[in-house]
């Protein structure tokens, strides 16, 4: 298991409430989560429990109603939304159920897009598209464009995708719940493989095969937070 090097999340009194102007819905009632840099977890739960409001604060894709965040050393929870933007883009690697690649673009030019967003230049960002792509498996695949790729291959490329600007975290949101069981193995251990190079990894699923591969596994049900130990090392 990669050593921790500090805490990477922090979160403490965590709400989420969303007023619809008729009725509240208190999607997270008082998180308290404590994540170490290396660590390799799963999140799971029942549909509308609140684990896609708990990912999108994770990922600083959105901020709580209350309570306190610090990701990477920074209080995030009260920021501007320009500042959460250049968090997302620069320390978090995005990978999700549905690829979110571009259907008529090759594998290379999915992975450089983190790049070309940081204004990388064009031989180095196709430099390092590659070695991405080499480590997931994909070096014979980098002119294929992703329509031409299978599912397992299409996660894949969102991986290095995800790992394209080394971010500090990658977040994972059911990274194989539209792959066949043979696809959705090879991609977990691909997560493991990362893990033990030491990236931190977080895993929303509803797959139980997962929980069995990753070294902590978080419960979230009615929006809080119950943890059963650990999974398999």
């Amino acid at each position: 298991m990669p050593n921790g090097n500090g805490t990477i999340i922090n979160m403490q009194g965590i709400h989420k409430v969303y007023d619809t102007g008729k009725v509240k819905v208190d999607a997270l009632k008082g998180i308290d989560l404590k994540i170490q840099r290396g660590t390799f977890a799963a999140i799971i739960g029942p549909s509308g429990s609140g684990k896609s409001t708990l990912m999108n604060i994770l990922g600083c894709l959105d901020v709580p109603t209350d309570g306190v965040y610090e990701f990477n050393g920074e209080r995030v929870d009260g920021l501007h939304h320009n500042r959460l933007a250049e968090i997302r883009n620069e320390q978090v690697g995005f990978v999700f159920q549905n690829f979110n690649l571009l259907p008529y673009a090759t594998a290379l030019e999915n992975v450089e897009l983190p790049l070309i967003f940081k204004g990388v230049p064009t031989k180095k960002r196709r430099e390092r598209a590659v070695e991405l792509l080499e480590k997931v498996g994909l070096g014979e695949r980098v002119s294929h464009l992703a329509i031409e790729l299978s599912g397992g291959e299409m996660q894949r490329v969102s991986i290095a995708r995800a790992l394209a600007n080394n971010p500090s975290l990658i977040l994972a949101d059911e990274p194989t719940g539209n792959l066949d069981t043979k696809s959705g193995r090879a991609i977990i251990e691909l997560f493991e493989e990362l893990w033990q190079k030491g990236h931190t990894i977080l895993i929303i699923t509803h797959d139980p095969n997962i929980p069995q591969r990753t070294e902590r596994v978080i419960h979230i049900k009615d929006g809080q937070l119950t943890e059963n130990g650990n999974g398999a090392h």
